[in-house]
């Protein structure tokens, strides 16, 4: 079963391990499926579910609120988001603007089928709206008991300084930070971590097995496994391609002899391995099959010696990937419409 840590500075417990839709629901696997996913999610202790308005444009959120009908609803911390465009992408359909950020909240209230989500955030850094401005529409949503808490996906260290300093001043807390991090992709340790830590944030982290890499199932010189995310022409194929070359797929293939010695698979060492970090809240996890679930959870509580961290870094060696600079790098510069 799953254990639970605390988010940020704050007393809201979510359960380390967490579900994600991202990928799957309303796009890759039928809803019946996604259905069973949460069930089997539920079954497993994982109270914390997170979605975001624009995954499968806005479906994603309809069939987790779907799937999460008839149960209570205080046993659970429903996580959304807001930034990128929805509906039909009119100029306003788009970034953390306070008329786009108060209508999507609306909106998202509505799919998820509740009253208030328990932690809404900024999907990425709007920089084209004041942040004065998109910090007064978060406060005045937790005013209005529609999200209890505020978080951000993405900001750089200083965008998250700045956010908490005008989040303070407004009487709430940023409470989380929502980046990719997994044992290859650890751009967030020397900055954003700590400027994190400073202002009370802690991370709930995505594709912590990057994008199903760190699963060993990508041999070089071997075809691609049919079905996988590699051969998914709906964006996974897209997001997986950094990783794709055989130095990398090499190296993680040389993680297998520690994931035997802790009785994990390489998958669920993947996840254990973020959750070491004390900084880290929960490992995002999603599914298109129900017993994948069961199998990520047996990460929850696992503690990796550090003989066998140090291993995991000679390991890898130098295919990771530090450089602080990739979260601005990877953000958008302008409003994506």
């Amino acid at each position: 079963m799953v254990t639970y840590r605390y988010l940020g500075n704050s007393g809201l417990k979510i359960s380390e391990i967490t579900y994600g839709n991202w990928l799957t629901h309303g796009s890759q696997v039928e809803n019946d499926v996604a259905t069973q996913c949460v069930h089997a999610a539920l079954d497993a202790g994982i109270t914390s579910f997170d979605t975001a308005d624009v995954y499968a444009n806005t479906k994603a959120e309809q069939v987790l609120g779907d799937a999460l009908k008839g149960q209570r609803r205080e046993s659970l911390e429903i996580f959304t988001k807001v930034y990128w465009p929805t509906g039909p992408g009119g100029p306003n359909d788009t970034g953390l603007s306070r008329k786009h950020v108060m209508e999507s909240i609306n909106g998202s209230l509505q799919r998820l089928g509740t009253d208030y989500v328990d932690l809404y955030q900024a999907h990425r850094y709007d920089t084209e709206t004041p942040l004065e401005e998109t910090m007064q529409a978060f406060a005045d949503i937790v005013r209005q008991g529609k999200a209890l808490y505020i978080g951000v996906s993405e900001w750089s260290a200083d965008q998250i300084r700045a956010g908490a300093a005008m989040a303070k001043d407004l009487g709430f807390q940023l409470i989380s930070s929502q980046p990719q991090y997994s044992m290859l992709w650890r751009v967030i340790e020397d900055d954003v971590v700590p400027a994190s830590r400073e202002n009370g944030l802690s991370q709930i982290v995505w594709s912590p097995i990057a994008q199903g890499v760190l699963t060993g199932k990508y041999v070089p010189g071997q075809p691609l496994p049919s079905g996988s995310r590699a051969t998914d022409d709906k964006g996974g194929a897209k997001m997986i391609q950094r990783f794709m070359n055989d130095d990398v797929l090499e190296r993680v293939q040389q993680l297998k002899p520690v994931a035997d010695e802790l009785n994990l698979t390489m998958a669920q060492l993947a996840v254990a391995w973020v959750l070491q970090n004390d900084n880290v809240a929960a490992a995002i996890v999603g599914a298109s099959r129900p017993e994948q679930v069961a199998e990520n959870v047996k990460a929850s509580g696992v503690e990796i010696p550090a003989e066998l961290m140090t291993r995991i870094d000679d390991a890898l060696g130098d295919v990771v990937e530090r450089d602080p600079a990739k979260t601005l790098e990877g953000a958008p510069k302008t409003r994506v419409v």
